[in-house]
């Protein structure tokens, strides 16, 4: 696939064994489309299999969307004392989870991490310990 500008772009993260993205389709056409894949709990689109990630990204180029697979997941990782307001971040959160006294975000782009970071979230610097699913 080549690179388009004109196209939208969609971080497609994976998490042990599936992907997921999180994006707020206008048209409701597309969402129906893929709608078997939304998880309503978090808020987000999930592949369980390469082949179905591969067949949703196929279907969305089609509709004019771009993809980056994002497999090191360090640079969208931050986190927040759990004390603090998070709410503002967690809307453009992936995935959550707490470590002692931090919520710990994986941010669905790099405009959510500094995003999160003018809220008061750091970067997480210990991402060994850090398991989302």
């Amino acid at each position: 696939m080549d690179f388009d500008i004109t196209k939208k772009k969609i971080n497609y993260f994976k998490m042990g064994k599936l992907y997921c993205f999180k994006y707020y389709f206008n048209d409701k056409q597309v969402f129906e489309e893929l709608s078997k894949y939304y998880n309503k709990e978090k808020y987000r689109f999930e592949c369980p299999t390469v082949g179905d990630r591969n067949k949703i990204i196929k279907y969305l180029w089609k509709v004019g969307f771009d993809f980056n697979v994002i497999e090191d997941l360090n640079e969208y990782i931050v986190k927040i004392d759990r004390t603090k307001d998070y709410i503002s971040i967690l809307k453009d959160s992936i995935e959550q989870t707490e470590i002692g006294r931090d919520r710990i975000f994986l941010m669905k782009d790099i405009a959510s991490v500094e995003y999160a970071i003018e809220q008061g979230a750091e970067r997480h610097i210990d991402k060994n310990q850090i398991i989302f699913h």
